[in-house]
Order: structure tokens, then sequence, then C-alpha cells
């Protein structure tokens, strides 16, 4: 495959994942404003909003299974493109569902977990086929910084406009509000439908031509058998499993700094963005210094990622130390991404993917929840900063556990057996 054709498809497959990361129900687009539903309108604490974003997330903490289905199951033999349609095409029927319906907490819960369903297995599919075009064409730091550029962009863009977005649907009834929220993710599943049925078949269609030499349950026993995954999802857990983060930071900004929502908004859009400049930087990197470096780079700088919120008195000075702390946790993200990669067990990528993932968010919301505890209980938000410290450091003894064989390389050579 010529250098022109990989990144036709690469580019292909971001442009699908960020209009499905625009329209996920848990993150800045439609999370956010779900968020300050929740804590304006119906009046949740800081505790209750995790509550309420634990529960929702179920499908996420289990997001292996929506991987490992995509890896073993190929809907009227047409492989992710199948995923994609009809799984795109479901998650625009839920929302529609929910525009009809009144917006209780009820309501919102169902609804947010209906459609995390659903999007899992579109996730899944376009996950597991760029990473498996990550590894057969060598180019593992590449995809590594699409996939994360994929999420982080639309992230920051969804919360610039979620956090407007909230500040809108405040002076709106209940019903006009999540008319308007849900159909803007309706919107954006029915147009990824469209592109899943006109997509390139090297990336939507040639998962499913592959013969597989195990059944599922030969498989799943290949899985548990990888030695690299308890390493790599242990660094996610302890990456991802931030304190001072989510519905913490949320309500510091708010109640704390008196921070409006647009500003809120602005803050998480600031800290996603800032990731973009290193991710940049691990493109040329990853070609010129070997992973194993840039792992303990990446990981130093993690370690006291949080520090700079602990000097912030101001709204303003929020915003500066959200783009510092992107800039200091880029290169570490990027590398741990490229590692996970690098390690997906061949035919399980979408599993490998999808566990990575659901690692993220099995962390992030129980990190919400204790968290929350802190911030009610043990000293507010600065000891959840030191918590979150303490908790980054712990990923450094976790690297010497990585098999050598996958940090050994640059990007474009062929890993050793």
């Amino acid at each position: 495959m010529t250098t022109a054709e990989r990144t036709r498809l690469l580019a292909y497959g971001a442009v699908t994942l960020v209009l499905v990361q625009f329209a996920v129900p848990y993150e800045g687009l439609i999370g956010l404003p779900v968020v300050f539903f929740l804590k304006n309108k119906l009046g949740l604490s800081a505790h209750g909003v995790a509550t309420f974003n634990l529960i929702a997330s179920i499908p996420l903490f289990v997001g292996f299974l929506f991987g490992f289905l995509r890896d073993t199951w190929s809907p009227f033999r047409r492989g992710d493109r199948a995923h994609v349609v009809l799984f795109g095409l479901l998650t625009a029927a839920a929302y529609g569902l929910m525009i009809l319906l009144q917006p209780t907490y009820g309501l919102l819960l169902a609804g947010v977990f209906m459609t995390t369903v659903a999007i899992q297995m579109v996730l899944s599919a376009g996950r597991g086929a760029t990473a498996a075009i990550g590894q057969d064409e060598a180019m593992t730091g590449q995809v590594s910084v699409m996939g994360n550029l994929v999420i982080m962009i639309p992230n920051m863009v969804a919360y610039f406009l979620g956090g407007a977005l909230s500040g809108y649907l405040e002076g709106r009834d209940a019903v006009g509000a999540a008319r308007i929220l849900f159909g803007v993710g309706a919107g954006l599943m029915l147009v990824v439908a469209v592109l899943g049925a006109l997509g390139p078949r090297r990336l939507f269609d040639s998962h499913h031509q592959t013969a597989r030499e195990h059944d599922a349950a030969g498989d799943f026993a290949r899985l548990l058998r990888h030695r690299p995954l308890y390493a790599i999802m242990a660094i996610q857990l302890l990456w991802q499993f931030a304190p001072a983060t989510g519905p913490v930071l949320q309500f510091h900004l708010s109640n704390d700094l008196h921070a409006t929502d647009a500003q809120v908004g602005a803050w998480y859009a600031i800290f996603m963005g800032a990731f973009a400049p290193m991710m940049l930087a691990y493109a040329w990197l990853c070609r010129r210094v070997r992973l194993n470096t840039l792992l303990w780079v990446g990981t130093t700088m993690a370690v006291v990622q949080m520090v700079p919120l602990l000097f912030v008195r101001t709204p303003t000075e929020a915003l500066f130390a959200a783009a510092l702390l992107g800039l200091i946790g880029g290169l570490g993200q990027a590398a741990f991404t490229d590692l996970a990669i690098r390690a997906c067990p061949r035919g399980l990528q979408g599993t490998m993917m999808m566990m990575f993932i659901a690692m993220y968010y099995v962390s992030l919301r129980f990190g919400d929840v204790f968290g929350a505890w802190l911030y009610d209980q043990k000293g507010g938000f600065q000891t959840a900063i030191y918590a979150t410290v303490v908790i980054y450091a712990l990923i450094l003894p976790m690297l010497l556990l990585v098999p050598g064989n996958l940090k050994t390389t640059l990007d474009g050579e062929t890993l050793p057996a």
C-alpha cells in the first residue's frame, strides 16, 4: 500500500470517528449540557452527578465485549461496514426516542445508557479497523496520534459548544432543551451511517474476508494468555484514575472560583486542545526515538500534570492552567496508546482497543466518585490533586512489566517476534 493510500484510509477513518465522538452522549457536546441539566435543573450534588455518570457508563466498562463482538461477528458478511451502518442507525433511533419523551432523571439515565450501548459497536468497528491498518503497515505511532486527535479535537470543539449550549438551554423549557440536544446527536449518527455505507473497501470490508484461526472461545482464551495485556491495562487504569478532574473540577470551577458554564466548557476545551501540539510532536518523534524512551519521558511528565492547579485562584488562571496541563500530558497519552496498538493480538484488535478504552471509563468514573468523596469529606479540591499525583507516580514501576520487544522499535520498523 502506498503512502497516499494509507493516508486516505486513515483520513476517512478519522472523519468517521470524529463525527461519532461529537455524538457520544457521555462527552462534551451532549454530555456537558446533560451534566449541567442534572446540576442546575434537577439539583444534583457532585456525588449525585458522579453516581449518574457511573451508572450510565456501565456499557463503557464492558467495552471489550463490543470489541470482541466486532472481531467475531460479521453482520450480513459485511464486516465493519455493517457494524457502522446498522449501529449508527440504531444510535440515531435511540436519540430520536429521547426527543419524544419528557426529560426526567430516569429518561436521561435510560437514554444515555441505550445510546452508549449502540454507539460502542460503531466505535469498536472504527477502532479495530484503524488499529489493524496500523499494525499491518508498521505505523502504530501515527495511528495512535490519529486515534487520540479524533477524540481530543472534537472534545475541544464540543466543550466550547457544549458550555455555550448549556447556557443557551438554561433559558428554555426542559422539553425544548432536550429536543435540541438529542436532535444534534441523532443527525450526527445518520451522517456516520452514510459514511459507513460509502466508505473504502480496504477500511471497512477487509476484516470479514480474513479467515479466522480460532472460534470465539479460542479467541477469548488467546486474549487471556496475551501477556502484554495486563501491564498495559494497569497503566491505563492508573493514568485515567484522576480524582481532581471530572465533576469535582466542574464544581470547583463553578462554586469555588465562580466560573460560568461557558468558562467551565472552555476549560475542558482548552485542556483537550492543548494535547494536540504534543500529539503532532509525537508523530515526528516516534519515527526517530524508540518507544521505550518516549514512555519514560512521557510518564515522568505526566506525574506532575495536575500540580499547576494548586496555584489557580481565578477562572482566568484556570484557563491558562488547562493549556499547561494538556501540554504536559500529551506525550504520555500518545505513548500509552501507541503501546496498546502494538500489543493488539492479531484478529483481536477491536477487543484490545475497546478494552483499552473501557479501562479509561472504568478508571475515570470510579476516580470521579473517589474525587467527589475527597472533595466533600477530606479537605476539598487540593486533596484530590495530591491523590492524583501519587496515583500517576505508580505508572513508573508498571513500565518495567511491559515486554521489551514492544518498546524497542521506531515507528515504521517491524516489531520483533
